[in-house]
């Protein structure tokens, strides 16, 4: 599962995307666009409305044959058989996601602009691991800045699939990219565009083959 870690990956944002319509409109364009993998997170929605969009991402992700992940929810992830979940500080232990979604399921973790943390996780089972963010971020514009060189020693140092975020553009991302990154984390930079299908095509185009 893990060689299927690279690509654009996409991450929802419910205030940028509203009602059901519109998030799925935009994530299948963002697929047809490419995006290999995408995260459902919209901590502040009504249980009953997060299953209502999970399920459905969870059904066009699998049409395209891209990976779904849930944003810290185990049990919305157990209850629309995502494929993992991703995991912050503050958020359920990787050893406690594991135990409850399986051997099989991916599992991220956010290591913010510290290797030590990436190195943690590996040794905790992680299957990938996403710093930043590199960029001026709308999404979360008092996140800690990480450096593009921080990805090439990452690189060197893991054997897990690394994941940027924060801030990139399809102006922004190729040194990420060069620096190391398998994966671009992208929301802002991908769904607040009019159209997606483009902007998801110039950010898969980094990741030929």
């Amino acid at each position: 599962m893990r060689s299927r870690l690279r690509g654009l990956y996409g991450i929802t944002d419910h205030q940028l995307l509203g009602d059901r319509a519109n998030l799925t409109t935009a994530v299948s364009q963002a697929l047809q666009g490419g995006m290999r993998l995408l995260q459902y997170r919209a901590k502040q929605l009504p249980p009953s409305q997060r299953l209502t969009q999970a399920e459905a991402l969870r059904q066009l992700c699998s049409e395209h044959d891209a990976l779904f992940l849930i944003n810290d929810d185990v049990e919305l992830a157990l209850a629309v058989s995502a494929d993992g979940v991703h995991l912050g500080r503050d958020d359920t232990s990787i050893a406690q996601a594991r135990a409850q979604l399986g051997s099989q399921a991916i599992i991220g973790r956010s290591c913010y602009n510290r290797l030590e943390l990436a190195q943690q996780a590996q040794a905790e089972g992680a299957d990938y691991v996403a710093f930043g963010r590199f960029f001026p971020s709308q999404t979360k514009p008092n996140a800690v800045q990480a450096e593009p060189a921080l990805l090439q020693q990452a690189r060197a140092e893991l054997t897990l699939p690394i994941c940027a975020i924060g801030g990139i553009t399809p102006a922004n991302a190729s040194i990420l990219v060069e620096q190391g990154a398998d994966m671009i984390a992208v929301i802002q930079g991908l769904f607040a565009h009019s159209d997606v299908l483009a902007r998801a095509q110039k950010l898969s185009r980094l990741f030929p083959g």
